[in-house]
């Protein structure tokens, strides 16, 4: 496997755990502002994001160049959405760094 696609399907792998995570865990636990509709679809539609496009690449998809592009968008968002909350740190790096791995793979 090549060590950039490596890198990338870990870095969704883990960009997945940890939104998914923060999101039924520190999120719902915190209320307020950390279970506001648009925040919290964001964090599951990134955690579901993230899953799609390692998933992808670890089928040799066709389409995983595509996949990741769109998970770079949506990591972005959710990493803006979870920096403006406080306690959500590993969030918004774990987003950071799976989007800047996926734009690495989809360019």
């Amino acid at each position: 496997m090549e060590p950039d696609l490596a890198a990338c399907i870990e870095a969704c792998n883990r960009a997945h755990g940890v939104a998914l995570g923060m999101a039924m865990n520190h999120c719902l636990e915190a209320g307020g502002d950390h279970v506001e509709p648009k925040h919290f679809r964001l964090m599951a539609d990134c955690a579901a994001m993230c899953a799609t496009a390692a998933d992808f690449m670890l089928r040799s998809s066709e389409f995983h160049v595509a996949s990741c592009r769109l998970c770079a968008e949506v990591c972005d968002a959710c990493a803006d959405s979870c920096a403006t909350l406080d306690g959500m740190e590993d969030c918004v790096r774990a987003c950071r760094d799976c989007a800047a791995a996926c734009r690495t793979m989809a360019n």
